[in-house]
């Protein structure tokens, strides 16, 4: 059932998508708009992309010829910086290019919502190349199925593996581990626990976190191998694990049952429940709609259809009294190349744009990924900068779109009075969509 108020379309449209030229395809039904999203989402262009295990493959021989190792045994084929750069930028504009054109951008929201919650980060070197290709693989093909099955996904990714060190964790008791000094890595499985699943009152201990380090050792990225990850019986810590009260089997089968447990937590579905609702919704969610939310991951066993479902049919969503959230950097600029319809074509500069924006792509500062709450990250420095952005944009588009006219197709209601009244009276089309794109209208979502 379509929500009645006649600011329903501009909230679908601006609130949970990327913003839209106009509303008018929305029609008379934004809610059912936002559901049909979800039952077949687009997807970027087959482009050619390598895949992860490709680029692990060729980053790890740049790593080895840094490091004095030679060429890992490949004579007359140099490892190849640039061509690793080359194919980050391009899969980067393959993405934000999809964001500005797809016809499902709540959908695409979704999907980003996930590759931030379950973030990796370029922060760390061997990383950078694989960011992309790990939202491609492990998070799109799963943020419409189950939880645990995206969890799974994402977790044995050997972007993830890298970025938190399972890929040194090694059993004290295995066969590799009594030959080495090496041991057990916790990062991976506390970040499990802490950040993707239960959240930091999960109810989880230290013991806890231990033993599922213990439960994940043996999964990592074979140094000889052709960059695929693999379980390695010779590094998995032998015997049972016990984590929150239940006993896990040795092996490589423990980690499916694991993920399914930590999946169907009633800590998890409250843990993400009330992130879904504060990325959508408001940086503080009303508690009604956190638990419908929440009790749908507990009653399907993590079904995320049926999840977005409730979170885009409870009527606290759709409520235009909650205060619109800022942008984030790369959803204000992505945001006006779709208002534009204008495809983003110099990769680089947005790149060094978003940087200095404080919020460089692919690298969130933590595990943590990049803060939802806006208090976390917006500065006056960061909203000058905004400014001049949108006079920048401007220069280059204002002469092409009436922007008097695609602030009341794009906006409509959420537009006061103040800011229609400076936008009308604008002295040039190029002034005119510097006050729209730097109206707080604009700027929130």
């Amino acid at each position: 059932m379509a929500n009645p108020s006649s600011t329903a379309a501009y909230l679908a449209a601006n609130r949970f998508g990327w913003s839209e030229t106009s509303t008018r395809a929305l029609g008379a039904d934004p809610q059912g708009w936002v559901l049909a999203q979800f039952r077949q989402p687009s997807s970027p262009p087959d482009a050619g992309l390598p895949p992860s295990s490709q680029l692990w493959v060729q980053t790890r021989a740049v790593l080895r010829a840094a490091n004095g190792a030679g060429n890992a045994g490949n004579v007359g084929t140099p490892p190849d910086r640039d061509a690793i750069r080359q194919a980050t930028l391009r899969a980067l504009g393959v993405r934000w290019n999809h964001i500005i054109a797809t016809p499902t951008p709540v959908a695409e929201r979704w999907v980003q919502f996930w590759a931030n919650h379950l973030c990796v980060s370029g922060t760390r070197g061997p990383v950078a190349p694989l960011v992309w290709a790990y939202e491609r693989e492990a998070i799109r093909p799963h943020a419409f199925g189950n939880l645990a099955h995206l969890l799974k996904a994402a977790t044995l990714h050997p972007a993830m593996l890298l970025y938190l060190d399972n890929t040194q964790s090694i059993g004290p008791q295995s066969l590799a581990g009594q030959r080495r000094e090496k041991g057990l890595n916790e990062n991976l499985a506390r970040e499990l626990l802490e950040l993707h699943t239960l959240g930091v009152n999960g109810g989880y201990t230290q013991a806890d976190v231990t033993e599922t380090a213990k439960l994940l050792t043996g999964w990592t990225i074979p140094p000889q191998g052709d960059g695929q990850v693999a379980f390695v019986p010779r590094t998995h810590q032998p015997g049972a694990k016990t984590i929150l009260g239940k006993r896990y089997a040795e092996g490589q089968a423990a980690i499916d049952t694991l993920l399914t447990d930590l999946a169907r937590h009633p800590s998890t579905a409250r843990h993400l429940a009330t992130k879904l609702a504060r990325h959508f919704v408001t940086d503080q969610p009303p508690a009604d709609l956190v638990q419908a939310v929440a009790q749908t991951l507990l009653q399907t066993g993590g079904d995320l259809q049926a999840t977005a479902r409730t979170l885009f049919t409870h009527p606290e969503t759709w409520q235009v009294s909650h205060p619109g959230k800022w942008k984030r950097p790369e959803e204000l600029v992505l945001s006006a190349h779709r208002l534009l319809k204008w495809p983003l074509e110099r990769i680089p500069p947005t790149l060094a744009l978003l940087t200095d924006m404080g919020q460089p792509p692919g690298k969130p500062p933590s595990p943590q990924g990049w803060p939802d709450v806006e208090g976390e990250w917006l500065s006056p420095q960061s909203l000058w900068q905004r400014v001049r952005w949108a006079e920048g944009f401007a220069r280059q588009h204002g002469n092409q779109t009436d922007a008097r006219e695609l602030a009341e197709l794009s906006l409509g209601p959420l537009l006061t009075d103040p800011t229609r009244q400076e936008i009308a009276r604008a002295e040039s089309g190029s002034q005119a969509l510097t006050l729209l794109l730097a109206s707080p209208e604009f700027q929130r979502r």
